[in-house]
């Protein structure tokens, strides 16, 4: 039978405390969440059945009030995110020159790799033509190879480097 009269005097301090209790949150974190903050109040004192057994009901509400803000200004600050402002002068990203330099050299070695591995001739003919600049008629003339020979033997370096180097 105790369960009755204790709803209705909760529900009479409610009416009595509800606009004390707004204009307080209204005050402390502004007009947008201080209804809600009021709700949470009354449930969070409802929930703790301890209301029958309160001296000063109106105090136990102000100190429950002063718990949720406390509460609300820790989760604020768990969830805070601190922005930074970007200096593009200070904090632009630096080109990987270290990688580069690595990679130059690892490129070389298979390069060379490749070059050493061609047939002597082959790699001679790719060699004067890129090397020296020579055409394809100069070096047929200096090495008695017709201009097709220089073609197959140019066509021939091409594919062995395209192939070594699209396996890296």
């Amino acid at each position: 039978m105790s369960a009755p009269i204790s709803h209705r005097a909760f529900v009479e301090i409610y009416r009595m405390e509800r606009p004390r209790l707004l204009r307080f949150f209204r005050r402390k974190i502004g007009p947008s969440d201080a209804s809600d903050l009021v709700q949470e109040t009354f449930a969070r004192v409802w929930q703790s059945g301890a209301f029958d057994r309160l001296d000063n009901p109106q105090g136990y509400l102000t100190r429950t009030a002063q718990n949720l803000l406390i509460d609300l200004a820790r989760k604020r600050k768990r969830n805070a995110c601190t922005i930074c402002p970007l200096d593009e002068a200070r904090d632009a990203p630096l080109p990987p020159h270290q990688e580069w330099g690595i990679e130059v050299l690892e490129l070389r070695a298979a390069y060379r790799r490749t070059l050493l591995a061609l047939p002597r001739r082959t790699r001679r003919i790719f060699l004067m033509q890129r090397l020296k600049g020579m055409t394809y008629r100069e070096v047929g003339r200096e090495l008695g190879v017709c201009t097709q020979g220089v073609e197959y033997h140019m066509m021939r370096a091409l594919a062995e480097i395209r192939k070594t180097m699209g396996e890296r």
